[in-house]
């Protein structure tokens, strides 16, 4: 079990999924840095200086904690309840640049797919026995 577990990992086809695994997260850091960095901020401009990620729909307003007078905690705090649909706008964004990006480097290299496959190969001469062939023929006919 252990060698055919060896030969699993050690195929071509899991060492190139781990490779596109760790391009695909490198990749996915630069377009979070360009949608949230390049792409956000003047859009956020335009909207009159709207920062996405922090628009949400608040449920309960956080609450601060209470002391009485002898300094014991009578009202715990409470962290705000709000729904978050800056971020997920801001995700939905990330998506479909990525997704774009992707369908991009899909469509170039489908195309150049195409093109290896559109120049056929040189047709390739007779061989050695039809020429001779060929040569008794033509000597034939004489």
């Amino acid at each position: 079990m252990l060698k055919e577990f060896k030969a699993f990992i050690v195929q071509g086809n899991v060492l190139d999924l781990a490779i596109g695994v760790i391009i695909g997260a490198a990749f996915g850091k630069i377009v979070s840095a360009l949608v949230d960095k390049v792409l956000m901020p003047p859009i956020g401009y335009l909207l009159g200086g709207v920062n996405f990620s922090d628009l949400k729909i608040v449920l309960a307003a956080a609450t601060a904690e209470v002391k009485d007078a002898a300094g014991a905690i009578a009202v715990a705090a409470k962290p705000e309840v709000a729904i978050g649909y800056g971020a997920f706008l801001q995700a939905i964004i990330d998506f479909l640049i990525v997704a774009f990006v992707i369908f991009m480097v899909v469509k170039a290299y489908n195309s150049t797919k195409k093109k290896e496959v559109e120049a056929p190969a040189a047709p390739a001469g007779p061989s050695e026995e039809v020429k001779l062939l060929t040569e008794i023929r033509d000597a034939l006919k004489k």
